[in-house]
């Protein structure tokens, strides 16, 4: 069942993340979750060295929802420098 927990709230954080970042990213559902889910693992482990969190805490909905949108502006970045063209 906790795999289960795990897709779903990452869905529900990259649906959130993606709703709350401007700009239109091409991303299916499987990258959405993937997006959550590496959101949530990430917001985790910095919490946890800057010590938001305690040692098997998890990380928040909110600080999982911030890193994703950070990881979708990264992500923008990167796939806008290499557009056909140079714009």
């Amino acid at each position: 069942m906790g795999i289960f927990w795990t897709i779903l709230v990452g869905l529900f954080v990259g649906v959130v993340a993606k709703l709350l970042h401007p700009g239109r990213e091409n991303m299916g559902m499987v990258m959405t979750v993937l997006l959550g889910i590496g959101a949530s693992f990430l917001a985790g482990v910095v919490g946890k060295a800057i010590g938001w969190y305690e040692p098997g805490e998890g990380a928040g909905l909110v600080a999982s929802v911030v890193m994703a949108i950070v990881i979708l502006v990264i992500y923008g970045r990167i796939r806008g420098g290499n557009t056909p063209g140079g714009q």
